[in-house]
Order: structure tokens, then sequence, then C-alpha cells
């Protein structure tokens, strides 16, 4: 079957429609930043792999360049991620900002364009954490949100089955600040590609409510409001109620919904239930797999960058009931889902 843009929303109805509150079907295992935990993230070798893994969703962080461009990084200052720090070239553009009240120093996607941004190359964020997937670092450019879009669309057809597309809009308040509004650019790529439907493979996430609902009135994508362990307000009764006045789910960090105790894992929060309730679906966040990223009891040996018993933390959020979930490896979601 070759998808184009036309049939890539209607292909997805039938075959890849994902779990909601209250008509369970399998929950949906999300790519963050594609295989990141093996690949750099945001490259398109991560989002093969992950859909080589058997993914359902691929997700690409969404921001702006200077000429007005949605590109695909995890943050706007890309030091952390490609080989700019390393560029002579660009060496006056290292600069320092406030964003979202906090300082930071380093290079910009928005001082670039994206002609500039293509020259640069993709690196391991977490290298002494993973270096395996360090070795990549160098080969890959920073796509654009088409880019991902098209590759989406060529690996459902290669693969047999849908992939999804999972896209946050990153510092959107920020962005409209500097003159680079993101809302209005991500509801026409979508309307572009055939996505503009509650039945298209597609959920937009976001940490800030405000876009989000600026956001409902361009597109009739999904929408999921991520929620943080230090903002745990949202997902109390009310501030899920509110959630469900402009988004279709909640993407809590995991530990809200299997917090942790003494250094285990405990019995599962209300989370989940009380979001089905009001017809909400819930993806958490992040799962990895390395000994650094788990609680004291699921880590195997004392290496930080070795794996633990992550197992467990899948099949505790699959039996709280979660409509899916993200993971830097999605094989190893996958595995536990059964």
């Amino acid at each position: 079957m070759t998808l184009t843009r036309r049939t890539f929303a209607a292909a997805a109805a039938l075959s890849a429609t994902p779990a909601w509150a209250g008509t369970p079907t399998r929950p949906i295992v999300i790519a963050h930043r594609g295989a990141s935990g093996e690949r750099p993230e945001h490259t398109p070798a991560a989002y093969r792999l992950a859909v080589d893994q058997g993914a359902d969703f691929i997700e690409p962080d969404l921001v702006l360049t200077k000429d007005g461009v949605l590109v695909v990084r995890h943050e706007n200052e890309i030091g952390g991620t490609t080989d700019v720090a390393a560029r002579p070239e660009f060496a006056a553009r290292r600069t320092r900002k406030v964003i979202d009240g906090e300082t930071l120093e380093g290079w910009f996607a928005e001082d670039f364009t994206l002609s500039e941004l293509k020259t640069l190359r993709a690196r391991e964020r977490l290298p002494a954490l993973r270096p395996a997937s360090a070795a990549f670092d160098g080969r890959e450019a920073i796509p654009t949100f088409q880019e991902v879009l098209d590759l989406a669309k060529a690996e459902s057809q290669r693969v047999g089955r849908v992939i999804g597309v999972y896209p946050e809009m990153k510092h959107p308040t920020f962005l409209a600040r500097v003159g680079l509004p993101i809302e209005q650019r991500l509801a026409d790529a979508l309307k572009a590609n055939g996505l503009n439907s509650r039945t298209a493979p597609v959920f937009v996430q976001c940490f800030e409510t405000a876009p989000l609902k600026a956001f409902a009135k361009l597109s009739s994508a999904r929408r999921v409001r991520l929620v943080g362990d230090d903002a745990r307000d949202l997902v109390t009764t009310s501030g899920l109620k509110d959630i469900a006045t402009y988004a279709d789910g909640v993407g809590p960090d995991w530990s809200l919904v299997i917090p942790t105790a003494d250094g285990a894992l405990a019995p599962a929060t209300t989370l989940v239930a009380d979001a089905h309730a009001l017809g909400l679906a819930v993806h958490p966040w992040t799962v990895r797999a390395e000994n650094r990223f788990l609680p004291e009891s699921l880590r195997l040996g004392t290496d930080m960058a070795a794996h633990g018993n992550v197992s467990a933390v899948f099949a505790a959020l699959y039996a709280a009931g979660v409509d899916g979930l993200f993971s830097d490896f999605p094989g190893l979601a996958v595995k536990a889902r059964g």
C-alpha cells in the first residue's frame, strides 16, 4: 500500500487506532526522541531503529529556525546535541538567554537559518552514559519536521503498519516573544500532511496550557498536556478536570503514576482512574533502562550506565492501565507489553 498524504490518516484510522480511556485495546509505545537510548536523539537513525523495534509513534520535539522553519531538537539550545561548539564560523553566535525563567548559555536554533543548521551534525547528548550511541556522532543533520513526517510515511509503507507522530511544542511562549509563534506553523504542517483530524495518527503535546488552547482553535489533532513531577496540582481531580476542557490526554512524569518509596516501586496512584473517568488518555514519560534513572531497588550493579530491571517499571505502568508510554528504549517497552 502506498501511503500518500491523503491516505495516511485514513489508513491510520483502520490500522493504528490508539488506546483510549474507556475502550482499552493495547497501550501505545512512543519512541522518546526515537530510540534515543541507542542512537543520537532526534535523528533519522534513531527514528528508524524505533520503528524496527516496534514503536507505534515517534516523537519529534519542535523548535524554530531564524527563518521560521520547524526543526527537530529537544531544546532550542543546540550546543549539547550538535557539533556547533566545534564550528569556528559560529563561535560568535554563542549567547545567553532567559527561557521559561531559566538562564541558559549556548547556541540557539532561532539564531540560525535552516541552511546554517543543516551544516551541523547531531551527536549524543549523554555520551558518558551512552557511549555506544555516541559512536554514531556526526553522521546525520538536524531534520526538519517535514522530513520526520515524510520518514513516518515511508516507514509506514516499509513495515506495513502506520507509524504515528507525537510532536511537542517546545517553549512556545518564549518563541512567540521573539517573533516566532509555533502554533500556526504546526497546524499548517499537519493540515498539509493530512493529519488534521482526531483519527489521524498524531498527538500534539506541550507543557504549557495557553499554547494548547490556541492550537485547539487551529487544528483538530488530539492534544496532550504534559505534567512534570513538580506540578502535582495538575493531576489532582480539579486539575485533571481543567485539562479535560482543552486536551484529550495527560502526559505525566511516570513517577506520578507509579511513585517510589524507600528506593522501590510503590502501589499505583489513582491518576489513571481519575483521568479515565474524565475521558483523558494517560501517556506517562519517560522510562529509561539505565541504573541512573531507576529506583535503587531496581538497579543491577553499581555502574550507572548499565541497564537495571526496567521491565518492572514497564510492567507496573501497564498494570496501572496507562494508554501508552514514552521510552528511550522502545524495543524494551514493546517486549514488556507482550
